[in-house]
């Protein structure tokens, strides 16, 4: 599958089970490890949990298998590496203290740049 067919496939999955504020980071230009990572919050730990297990899911049923699964136990953050999409699912206060958007999104960082 490529990229942009996985990228769709996981916004789809996310969308399915009522993730929250879905936004997606093309970093192909910025990593060699992932070309896009998807970023999206849940309502409780249950709710992070039962996005990240459905993603898992229908991935799996579409033959492939996750590169890696971390933080399912707390359900805080539950990040799944498909390779070329990496799904961050988060808690709302997660995710506004780590703030990766602001890390990896490219026009954030060059507004932010100082000038000499």
């Amino acid at each position: 599958m490529q990229s942009k067919q996985l990228k769709k496939l996981v916004i789809e999955q996310l969308e399915d089970l009522k993730a929250k504020d879905i936004k997606v980071l093309d970093v192909i230009e910025m990593s060699s490890i992932t070309d896009f990572m998807v970023i999206c919050s849940g309502t409780s730990n249950r709710h992070v949990k039962s996005i990240a297990h459905n993603l898992i899911r229908e991935v799996k049923d579409q033959g492939m298998q996750p590169l890696g699964i971390e933080g399912d136990d707390v359900a805080e953050w539950v990040l799944v590496d498909l390779g070329d999409v990496v799904a961050h699912i988060m808690l709302p206060q997660t995710r506004d203290f780590y703030q990766l958007e602001k890390l990896w999104d490219p026009a954030w960082q060059n507004a932010t740049e100082p000038t000499h």
